[in-house]
């Protein structure tokens, strides 16, 4: 990666030898662990997808309520 700047590249590499990695292998594994992560958009956009009732909030607060004075 280019341009880093010298403070963010010597965190970056104190955090790497602290998890005793290389700089590359910490970074990939932050990069891989990002990428795996799906943002708030993309769960929006699944959550939006999905089939299944329409509740007012006071409706789903009453339902919580009552499940959990069942427990």
């Amino acid at each position: 990666m280019k341009d880093v700047p010298d403070a963010i590249h010597a965190i970056l590499r104190q955090r790497a030898a602290a998890a005793g990695k290389s700089l590359q292998e910490y970074l990939l594994e932050r990069l891989v662990a990002d990428a795996r992560t799906p943002t708030l958009d993309e769960l929006l956009d699944r959550a939006g997808g999905r089939a299944g009732g329409r509740a007012g909030l006071a409706a789903a607060a009453k339902a919580v309520r009552a499940e959990r004075e069942t427990r």
